[in-house]
């Protein structure tokens, strides 16, 4: 780690009405990048490592293209952080190694007490979990008492275990719109676009938590237009946690897996794409016969934040990765207790997804799994 690259992340939630924390503080260390002789001597190193742990590795689609793609050759997955949960969880094997931020190795944790779960960088952070520390979001909880709780998925076991429900980006409409029918009030916490995003979709009475992902609240719709003018026959594809001006611009807004899923249903060669560029390994990979472009931030010099690419995530290497493998460095622990009451949101998240996928109406999933 000692070689490694130390980015200054000056991350500031812009002031709002509302709950603000300041994240200014957050810093990250990129690795230095393996010659190509070091890249094939580790990737056989973890690939022997992987087996003799009983180990299979959950990459998310923002990390570098060399863990996506080892994990998708031993194995293992790649995906958003919905079904890295769901994979995680269900998979034989008793250790885990998830590549991404801290949140998804604590969510790993959490559903699979039993098991080992290494992460190649315990400070891969995200500034939405940051941003929402446990005794400010509870205070602002108990400001509202009536009020569901449904948190993102971008969040400590902390504040899950406050939750009454968790969502992914690919399960929040379903989940709120349900509530919703249902008649009740939300809380949402804690990124506030892809809240204000929810609200504007099902009408829904929410309260938000302000929030934002240092990727998302990037991109700016004046240069993104600007850029569409450039490519006139492109799709634009916008995760919800972007500003809402920029969702106005997009011809399919969604997650991750709904992005990849826009780009092989939709009728043209050319995207634009609002969200993390690791992104962009995948979708050339699905698409080999399709550009894709991206949507620009607030600039690639002083001005910019993230250029699109979370510190976080690149913190995770293939160093660093055998490292965890090799030593145990790296491993996530959750309080017992905690973990437990931080399960209950998560498993009535995995409950109304896959109920929804087998045809059951949302209505009856939020009746028969229930909410505090």
């Amino acid at each position: 780690m000692s070689n490694a690259f130390v980015i200054d992340v000056d991350y500031e939630q812009p002031a709002a009405q509302g709950s603000v924390c300041d994240t200014r503080h957050a810093w990250a260390r990129v690795p230095p990048e393996p010659s190509p002789g070091e890249r094939v001597a580790l990737k056989e190193r973890i690939r022997h490592l992987l087996h003799e742990r009983n180990a299979v590795m959950v990459s998310h689609f923002y990390v570098h293209p060399d863990l996506q793609d080892l994990a998708e050759e031993t194995g293992g997955i790649v995906s958003d952080s919905l079904e890295m949960a769901r994979f995680g969880r269900d998979h034989a094997a008793t250790t885990l190694v998830v590549s991404g931020v801290r949140f998804m190795g604590e969510t790993a944790k959490i559903l699979s007490p039993e098991k080992r779960v290494l992460m190649p960088d315990l400070d891969a952070n995200c500034s939405l979990d940051l941003g929402c520390p446990v005794d400010q979001f509870s205070a602002f909880c108990d400001q509202h008492p009536d009020r569901t709780v449904v948190v993102y998925a971008n969040t400590s076991a902390a504040v899950k275990a406050r939750a009454d429900w968790l969502v992914t980006s690919s399960c929040a409409l379903d989940v709120v719109s349900a509530l919703h029918a249902q008649g009740r009030k939300i809380l949402w916490g804690p990124d506030r676009h892809l809240g204000d995003y929810i609200q504007r979709q099902t009408g829904a009475d929410m309260v938000s938590w302000n929030g934002a992902c240092i990727v998302h609240d990037e991109f700016k719709a004046l240069e993104l237009d600007l850029l569409m003018k450039e490519h006139p026959a492109a799709k634009v594809l916008v995760h919800p946690e972007s500003p809402a001006d920029v969702i106005a611009l997009a011809d399919a807004v969604g997650s991750t897996s709904a992005i990849l899923n826009a780009a092989q249903r939709m009728d043209a060669n050319e995207f634009i794409v609002a969200t993390d560029t690791g992104m962009l390994h995948k979708l050339r990979t699905l698409n080999p016969g399709k550009t894709f472009i991206e949507a620009p931030t607030a600039g690639n010099g002083g001005t910019c934040k993230s250029c699109a690419h979370c510190p976080w995530m690149a913190m995770n290497g293939l160093v660093e990765l055998a490292n965890a493998l090799e030593t145990g460095a790296g491993e996530i622990h959750v309080d017992p207790a905690l973990g437990l009451r931080a399960r209950v949101p998560i498993d009535r998240m995995l409950a109304f997804t896959a109920g929804l996928k087998n045809g059951q109406p949302a209505g009856s999933l939020i009746a028969g799994i229930g909410a505090a």
